[in-house]
């Protein structure tokens, strides 16, 4: 490091400094160590408001179609810029897998996926009173978003593409404040009340008709790395609620249909088909002697 002098005030620069200069020579050999280049968060971001443009052409866009040929035009063009998208994904981790059969493919899924979204919009808007309209949903809530960005990850997780479906579900997470790893079995007819604060882990499943509200945790016992591909997270058999905050831990926990688990509490077994769970809470009267002793404070 050496002090120079410019426009008559002594200045320190860095760039003379050993440390400084192997810093930089890091930094150009792990760039080229992979040459190719990912375009990080914003690419996700690109192919989902994309793909949503299409799929929901006059809510997040203003496409108007026509007809259904210029709708397949429209999916065309989007697959064509995914196959950019997605390249380096393939090419960058070695894998063998072909960018134009992944993208056959994840045309194919396309009418289920979009089934499956609208599914959600509707499932939002019978089951929470506030809403007006499956317009209000699909604009407005920020759980339907979550799950119908999770709904294309999911997509591409099957289809084995590397690390893009991970930046999808981690693009929803930074918008909504839900957490959702692409692993993530999900049935139909999923809505997620407020959302924020949920997390799902990546071997978890969940069946039709199930309702979560915010805060809610689906996650695993501490486990070794070793047994990242075994079984971590619960099983949420159909029709079932789970009110917020409640956690439920564990690949062996399954929570049986219909059933109604309360609010804050903490589950590491499984319970049978309609049962009712929830935190027990104490209450207790004071008497007028511990007035006195009760704890004053403000946030």
């Amino acid at each position: 490091m050496s002090i120079q002098e410019r426009n008559g005030k002594q200045i320190i620069d860095p760039t003379s400094d050993e440390p400084y200069q192997n810093f930089l020579d890091s930094i150009y050999r792990k760039q080229n160590e992979d040459p190719h280049r990912y375009g990080g968060r914003q690419v996700a971001g690109e192919f989902i408001r994309e793909l949503f443009d299409i799929l929901f052409a006059g809510f997040f866009s203003d496409l108007n179609f026509k007809d259904r040929t210029q709708v397949e035009d429209g999916i065309s063009r989007f697959l064509l810029d995914a196959k950019k998208k997605l390249q380096p994904y393939l090419t960058g981790t070695n894998s063998s897998l072909d960018i134009n059969q992944i993208l056959s493919n994840f045309k194919k899924e396309l009418p289920l996926l979009y089934d499956l979204i609208w599914k959600d919009a509707i499932a939002a808007y019978e089951g929470d009173p506030a809403a007006e309209s499956v317009k209000e949903v699909i604009l407005a809530y920020s759980g339907f978003y979550a799950i119908a960005v999770h709904r294309v990850a999911h997509v591409l997780h099957r289809l084995q593409i590397p690390i893009f479906p991970r930046m999808l579900s981690e693009y929803a997470h930074e918008k909504t404040g839900i957490d959702i790893h692409p692993g993530a079995k999900i049935g139909k007819s999923f809505f997620m009340d407020h959302g924020t604060g949920i997390v799902i882990g990546g071997t978890s499943e969940i069946a039709d008709n199930v309702k979560i509200y915010q805060g809610v945790t689906l996650g695993a016992l501490s486990v070794s790395k070793s047994l990242a591909s075994v079984k971590r997270h619960p099983t949420i058999e159909e029709n079932t609620i789970i009110y917020a905050g409640a956690t439920i831990l564990g690949g062996d926990t399954v929570i049986g249909r219909n059933s109604i688990i309360g609010g804050n509490t903490w589950l590491t077994h499984s319970v049978p088909p309609f049962s009712v769970v929830y935190q027990k809470n104490e209450v207790r009267v004071r008497n007028s002697k511990e007035l006195d002793n009760v704890i004053d404070f403000s946030i």
